[in-house]
């Protein structure tokens, strides 16, 4: 695109030979106007927006020198060349102190004119390049934005998050100290059990939109969607101003069928603390099995020693639903013993059936994903679980909860096969169509509701490789597809395949083909 020019000059023999003669489509520009006056200039700066202005200094009415002051407090980013006779140099001096891109010499010589307005072009030329790629960042400011906390508060060790945080972390605009806070619906595998695909979908919909405007009137700025149904949400300025969560819960559970718990991470002062603050509030949130349900839960308020215990009770609660999964009946039995041993301290029969609750449910959902469900496996219905009540021991519960067990193992054993064999198709499948978000095993396990570990067990004894070598090939061989393309930039294949650091992406591409994107675009 040219760059535009108005000439203006009170001497018309020198205006019509600069306007008509002189070859300025050639050399990039295009003249909008060419005035014998200043005030005609200004009204053609009104309807132009122009790049170059070109003006005598010595002119009645209105001097170059008062034209190019009004021209520039119209439009800051101008160039002005002003036209000059040798006998009035010492206007050259005040031109220059309006930091004029140049003067020409009346009578004119050709190739100098020329090599001053190729000098132009050449500043317009960067202006225009650092313009374009500003835009082209604004551009991917929303992409970044839209899964920035999940990638920040899971993966903050990757060094290309960590560098993106740094770029936009002025536009964020972020008022420390800040508390994590991570809210979840409860009880989805049985509370939405009667409902379709679609309707389950709708409420989570809803529960989602619900939290955002709940959020928006309480002035937080920052929610975002962290898994399959979590929501992550970032307290700003924590310490000074109150924010009543509670009545915010209270008022979104009106209208679900659902009750909804959160927990709330410690407040930090910088963001290398927010993984921390995070951690936390996750933690906290797993404690609903002890502290109930329908509220928030403070890390800050939960005892050391139950902190530690409720950590071991999920660890030792995978390894046990991992020994259901791989049929491993000696395995289930004995890990069922250590997981009951663990609870012995108990005083409170509460306590325990929560627990068992909690169990029931995490089985339930891992059951979803293999389209079981666990009250129909076990011929029982939401009401029956208050058998628990029931039993006088906890050694009574604990043979309930094996023999049950039992009957689950055998049965996803006998489906194992088939089973294994469609659960990574599908995770693959997801993959395929994801390829811009973020997909960290973490991710992908929530969304099919297992233990990261286990889905990367699985996936490596279906596929032979590792989880995350296949996402990198999968990148990889779209990124080289993309890049046959000449229409589309690098930086844009990158963000289409999901890394937004550029320099990372060239770094994982020349691994992957030896040689870096670019060198790839010109061999094909």
């Amino acid at each position: 695109m040219a760059y535009k020019i108005v000439i203006v000059d009170d001497e018309l023999l020198d205006l019509q030979a600069l306007e008509v003669f002189f070859p300025w489509s050639d050399l990039g520009f295009e003249v909008v106007g060419a005035v014998n006056s200043g005030f005609l200039a200004l009204e053609l700066m009104n309807e132009h927006t122009i790049d170059l202005l070109i003006t005598d200094i010595h002119m009645p009415l209105m001097t170059g020198l008062e034209l190019a002051r009004k021209a520039i407090d119209k439009q800051s980013d101008l160039r002005v060349m002003f036209i000059s006779g040798h006998q009035e140099f010492n206007y050259v001096k005040a031109a220059l102190s309006l930091q004029a891109s140049g003067y020409l010499l009346k009578p004119f010589d050709d190739d100098e004119v020329k090599q001053s307005l190729l000098s132009i072009r050449s500043e317009l030329d960067k202006e225009r390049m650092r313009r374009e790629a500003e835009e082209n960042y604004k551009q991917l400011i929303p992409k970044i934005q839209k899964d920035f906390w999940q990638i920040l508060l899971e993966d903050p060790a990757n060094p290309q998050y960590m560098h993106t945080f740094n770029e936009i972390e002025e536009q964020l605009q972020l008022c420390w100290p800040i508390q994590v806070a991570v809210l979840e619906p409860d009880d989805l595998a049985w509370k939405l059990n009667h409902y379709s695909e679609h309707e389950k979908n709708e409420w989570i919909a809803i529960f989602r939109k619900y939290t955002y405007e709940a959020c928006q009137e309480r002035n937080i700025n920052y929610v975002s969607k962290i898994g399959e149904h979590r929501l992550v949400i970032l307290l700003e300025n924590c310490l000074s101003r109150g924010v009543d969560l509670h009545d915010m819960n209270d008022r979104i559970q009106q209208e679900l069928p659902f009750s909804i718990t959160g927990g709330i991470g410690e407040a930090v002062y910088c963001k290398e603390k927010l993984r921390m603050s995070f951690k936390q509030a996750a933690a906290a949130l797993d404690h609903k099995m002890f502290a109930g349900k329908g509220k928030w839960i403070a890390y800050s308020d939960i005892p050391c020693s139950e902190k530690m215990h409720a950590e071991h009770l999920d660890i030792q609660l995978d390894t046990l639903l991992e020994s259901v999964a791989n049929y491993e009946l000696v395995k289930l039995h004995d890990e069922l013993a250590v997981l009951f041993r663990m609870t012995a301290q108990w005083s409170s029969r509460f306590t325990v059936y929560n627990f068992v609750l909690h169990i029931v449910m995490k089985l339930q959902l891992f059951l979803h994903q293999e389209n079981e469900d666990l009250f129909k496996i076990l011929n029982l219905e939401l009401k029956d679980l208050d058998v628990l009540l029931r039993f006088e021991t906890i050694n009574d519960i604990q043979s309930w909860l094996r023999r049950n067990l039992y009957e689950i193992s055998e049965l996803l054993n006998q489906k194992r096969q088939n089973k294994n064999s469609r659960l990574i198709r599908d995770v693959m499948d997801h993959i395929k169509e994801h390829l811009q978000e973020n997909l960290t095993l973490r991710q992908m396990a929530d969304r099919f509701t297992f233990s990261p570990n286990y889905l990367g067990l699985l996936f490596k004894e279906q596929t032979g490789k590792h989880y995350s070598e296949y996402v990198i090939e999968l990148r990889m061989d779209k990124a080289a597809e993309l890049l046959k393309d000449p229409t589309i930039k690098v930086y844009e294949v990158a963000d289409i395949v999901g890394y937004r650091y550029l320099p990372y992406f060239s770094r994982q591409f020349k691994k992957s083909f030896g040689m870096t994107p670019n060198e790839y675009r010109k061999q094909v």
